[in-house]
């Protein structure tokens, strides 16, 4: 998926442990290579050119695709499946991938699992007896700083994901035009116990702006955030601080 992916597993009996962790690291493979929309024999592409049918594909592809349409009923569209007027579910597949990676990881029976796709984590349990999963949020303005450190204290899963055009520049849509989203966002990070969940609403909020965005972002169920603007404004949901530390 052209990003560099980190497990971080406590606990559990070693054999299950190495077993379920080869399996999900194929499985991550395996996505790629269903879902890439860089390669023209993927199932993906192929569904895009219409030589091919959901029907046909593997079952995943149906799967992702109900979940992308879930996006963008709840975002009124801010998120969307399609680029160029192409099925294109990029948004929502790392994530999704990611915290199916790391289920099944926690299935085997350790008492912690963390999985980190390119900087959005999916965490299950903990790392160790009164200790908290820690998940530190980059500064997009700078380099090598942190802007917040979110903490799991009490929560047997969380997610946190970040957009935003520091790492990749002006790569997120704005579904309206078709165009690079022009706010005054530079990271939206959304903590959320789904990481399939907290990456669409990240995007969908950034490519609504700040205003916008958090006043949305503010009105989903178990959901915080923390949104930051070119002029180097933070501003977060309510129940922000309750998860920092």
């Amino acid at each position: 998926m052209g990003t560099v992916f980190s497990f971080d597993v406590r606990g559990g009996e070693p054999g299950a442990v190495r077993a379920a962790l080869d399996t999900a690291v194929a499985g991550l493979h395996r996505v790629n290579e269903v879902f890439s929309t860089y390669r023209e024999d993927s199932q993906i592409s192929r569904l895009a050119d219409g030589t091919l049918t959901v029907d046909a594909c593997d079952p995943e592809v149906a799967e992702v695709l109900e979940l992308a349409a879930e996006a963008e009923r709840v975002s009124a569209g801010w998120f969307s499946p399609r680029y160029g007027g192409r099925i294109d579910p990029t948004g929502i597949v790392k994530g999704w991938a990611v915290e199916r990676a790391a289920r099944l990881i926690a299935a085997a029976g350790p008492v912690g699992v963390s999985v980190n796709g390119g900087g959005d984590v999916q965490l299950l349990g903990v790392p160790g007896p009164d200790r908290p999963w820690r998940v530190g949020v980059a500064d997009p303005l700078r380099p090598g700083g942190l802007a917040a450190v979110v903490s799991a204290a009490g929560a047997a899963e969380l997610a946190v994901a970040t957009s935003g055009t520091a790492e990749r520049g002006a790569h997120i849509v704005d579904p309206r035009t078709g165009r690079s989203a022009v706010t005054d966002l530079v990271a939206v990070t959304v903590v959320a116990p789904s990481l399939t969940w907290a990456d669409c609403w990240a995007t969908a909020a950034f490519a609504m702006g700040s205003r916008e965005g958090l006043d949305w972002l503010e009105s989903l169920p178990d959901v915080e955030a923390l949104l930051i603007t070119g002029g180097d404004e933070v501003r977060c949901t309510a129940g922000l601080a309750r998860r920092l530390g």
